[in-house]
């Protein structure tokens, strides 16, 4: 199946912001086009534009803190789990961003490029012992607790320690959004967080034995109206309350990732700020932190329509400032969590073409069209999204430009499974040739940090560019790091 296009629109609507076409019709970014980009620095390669990582985390703390003022102070955290190296660390810090992590290593990590431990916060469903006395060490700005058990170890190495642990709790709010499965984390039926549900009663009528203490005979530390009474989350909270080492700043939710619909998120601020309203009414307590997490979708094809950091801004801080005065709360400090809707646009993918079949597949109409099969040299090893959650994806054709006839093409990759595809269906030039570079736009977020060496293929390198100029971020793996960490290889 052919069809007569070119690519301008598509490029204007994924490709980071710095991006356009030279003279000769190559695909340039941050200053430097991409046969350079592939000559230094090989292929497959991950380029990252420095200057829209830059503007899009400004644009995120510039929204949000002109949407809550003059009521509340707002952090922006980077989600650094969708991809951090030392540099980019940096340069969210450079912005006024902080800096979540989600494991001790990304928590290394961070600390290593340079960011204030103050400005970081620790995730994680499973975090170890060392994990926690790690993050009371360097004096992070925040721990966020997901389970009672971890509470409790928190506070027993906090008061071994002789210093106090910032806590959030991560609540989970029965949310359900609007997105993969996999990627949805605020509905009951998975491993994160709290639930705002108070437990069911055992079969003889009996409280569950995980459900919360009930009121005292006089009704202390309860009110009629308490939705959350005998709910994991107010299990938590009342007990954190009270732990020795531990200091209670707010309370978290993540719905997921990759959304584009607001009620989901305004739907879990009510809850949020109904609960912060229920441990007022029962405490006497006001916790000075709100996080509302991140997810926000980006546009990873044409058919995506991603919101602006402003309309999101806007439109939560309308719902938080109407919940808070509606239950007589102040607005808390606010945080949220953008990750992907930073380093995802920023980020594109070149590779090289190798193979190219065309093969007859079966039109909706029972007619029988025409696909090209187009083989790249990398694949599921440096782009797993589409394995894991049939992420979809566009291409260009990056080293030259062509118009005129394009074809259904379907870009895959050089591992051997038939799931190794890049890129599912993108019409790309007829003209399209062995050596050429294509270039897979809206890939800064959870490539890298997912990659592998499948079928033993090594490593891409990451790069900014900036200013005319490249910057290796994380050098490409050799087949001697990969050889040097089999014993027998070591031994011989």
């Amino acid at each position: 199946m052919t069809a007569r296009r070119d690519t301008d629109d598509l490029e204007a609507a994924l490709l980071p912001a710095d991006a356009h076409r030279d003279a000769e019709g190559r695909l340039v970014i941050g200053g430097v086009d991409v046969e350079t980009l592939a000559a230094q620095h090989g292929t497959p390669l991950y380029v990252l534009s420095e200057a829209d990582f830059r503007a899009r985390a400004r644009s995120f703390r510039e929204a949000f803190s002109a949407a809550f003022a003059p009521e509340a102070e707002v952090d922006v955290f980077y989600a650094g789990k969708a991809f951090l190296s030392t540099h980019v660390a940096g340069w969210a810090v450079q912005e006024g961003l902080c800096v979540d992590t989600a494991s001790g290593g990304e928590l290394a990590l961070a600390l290593a490029g340079g960011v204030p431990p103050e400005k970081i916060g620790l995730h994680g469903n499973n975090k170890s012992d060392g994990e926690i006395q790690r993050a009371l060490d360097a004096g992070i700005g925040r721990i966020i607790a997901d389970s009672l058990d971890e509470l409790e170890r928190i506070s027993r190495l906090a008061v071994a320690a002789g210093t106090r642990a910032p806590v959030m709790l991560r609540l989970t709010p029965g949310v359900h959004a609007s997105t993969h499965e996999y990627i949805a984390t605020a509905h009951e039926d998975q491993k994160f967080g709290l639930s705002l549900t108070p437990s069911a009663p055992g079969p003889d009528g009996a409280p569950s034995p995980d459900a919360a203490p009930g009121p005292d005979a006089d009704g202390a530390h309860s009110t009629p109206a308490n939705p959350y009474l005998g709910s994991p989350a107010w299990t938590a909270a009342s007990r954190a309350l009270e732990l020795p080492g531990v200091e209670l700043r707010g309370i978290h939710a993540h719905i997921g990732s990759q959304i584009f619909e607001p009620a989901g998120f305004e739907l879990a601020a009510q809850k949020l700020i109904s609960f912060l309203a229920s441990l007022h009414a029962a405490y006497g307590v006001e916790l000075p932190e709100l996080d509302l997490g991140g997810g926000h979708g980006i546009a990873y094809t044409e058919a995506d329509t991603p919101r602006h950091p402003e309309s999101i801004a806007a439109a939560l801080a309308a719902t938080v400032k109407q919940a808070c005065a509606q239950h007589a709360l102040r607005v808390p400090r606010i945080s949220i969590e953008p990750g992907r809707a930073i380093v995802g646009p920023a980020g594109v993918t070149l590779y090289r073409v190798g193979v190219q079949k065309d093969v007859q597949v079966d039109a909706p109409d029972g007619s029988t069209t025409s696909r090209r099969y187009v083989a790249v040299d990398g694949g599921m090893s440096d782009n797993a999204r589409g394995v894991l959650y049939d992420a979809d994806y566009s291409a260009v054709l990056a080293s030259r430009r062509v118009t005129g006839d394009h074809t259904l093409s379907r870009i895959v990759g050089k591992h051997c499974e038939s799931g190794d595809i890049v890129v599912r269906n993108v019409y790309l030039p007829t003209a399209t040739a062995r050596d050429d570079l294509l270039a897979v736009p809206a890939t800064g977020a959870y490539c890298h940090s997912l990659s592998s060496n499948y079928n033993y293929l090594t490593r891409p390198a990451v790069v900014a560019v900036a200013d005319g100029a490249s910057q290796v971020l994380i050098r490409r793996e050799t087949e001697q790091d990969m050889l040097g960490r089999d014993t027998g290889f070591a031994a011989g």
